[in-house]
């Protein structure tokens, strides 16, 4: 089911609760569907990718995760 979303891509929010309070930031995507939204700086994810070939290196990849969109207000 789809939820109505009260903010839209573009738009400058500011993040009302957990560990990013008060942090601002642009939303850069909107899942309507599940009701999150990725805010550009916020809510960093580590994910470890292991090497696939041999001449390969791993590495460590960052990136934004989604939070749902209770969570934010128009700045």
């Amino acid at each position: 089911m789809k939820q109505k979303i009260h903010v839209k891509v573009g738009d400058q929010v500011k993040v009302i609760s957990g560990f990013y309070k008060n942090d601002i930031g642009e939303i850069i995507k909107v899942d309507k569907q599940t009701g999150k939204v990725t805010v550009q700086g916020i809510n960093f994810k580590f994910k470890h990718m292991k090497p696939k070939t041999e001449n390969e290196i791993g590495e460590i990849k960052q990136f934004e995760a989604p939070i749902h969109h209770s969570n934010v207000k128009l700045n």
